[in-house]
């Protein structure tokens, strides 16, 4: 018997990566897929105030154009001496959706006369479950640290290069896929919306 089929809502490749991975450590037996493996979904505009509302909206969106069960994340950074911003405008805080360059480059101006006592940070995640029934979940995570004054390292995206999480002395991008799975914004999200899913599983509800 196959696999029950989970699609993600993005394309992106390194999130796909991440929630797979998740899923094999909590011992889900689950067919993730990414919304390019579909031709009729659409790209859903992030309008929401906060991130479960950005959450839920892409995974109802996608459970109702693939009628498979649809897992959404929606995350950002917050940085205390911005008052919580750039927070669900992360992905495009210089103005171009996903432009991760631009977006981490604008931060450090932002920051560039903040001392490194005053750089605190944190990233937080949503990540909503919607099947195409209507039915939902949602679950948070929370991350906390400061950020440096340059890049550093080359696993993960976004902001990942310039943030150091609090009992680290390595950005989350100098970290080992592992490592960061066992602690990041979106693990921890994550695995909390893990025994939901094993339990729709259990249940006969994903297929």
């Amino acid at each position: 018997m196959s696999a029950p089929r989970l699609v993600l809502a993005s394309r992106n490749a390194g999130k796909v990566a991440e929630l797979a991975r998740i899923l094999a450590d909590c011992g889900l037996a689950v067919e993730l897929v990414g919304v390019d493996a579909f031709d009729n979904v659409p790209e859903v505009a992030e309008t929401g105030r906060t991130f479960e509302a950005n959450a839920l909206l892409k995974a109802h969106a996608v459970a109702a154009a693939t009628a498979l069960p649809s897992v959404a994340d929606d995350s950002g950074l917050q940085v205390d001496a911005l008052n919580g911003m750039p927070g669900v405008l992360s992905a495009r805080w210089s103005g171009r959706h996903g432009d991760d360059a631009g977006n981490l480059q604008l931060v450090l101006g932002q920051l560039e006369d903040v001392p490194d006592g005053r750089r605190g940070a944190a990233f937080h995640c949503a990540a909503a479950l919607a099947l195409p029934n209507g039915s939902q979940w949602v679950a948070h995570g929370h991350w906390t640290g400061h950020l440096v004054r340059a890049p550093r390292g080359s696993n993960g995206f976004g902001y990942d290069p310039i943030f150091v999480p609090d009992g680290h002395t390595r950005t989350s991008a100098e970290m080992a896929p592992q490592d960061k799975d066992a602690e990041s914004h979106r693990a921890r999200a994550l695995h909390a919306l893990a025994p939901i899913v094993a339990e729709l599983v259990a249940a006969g509800h994903l297929s």
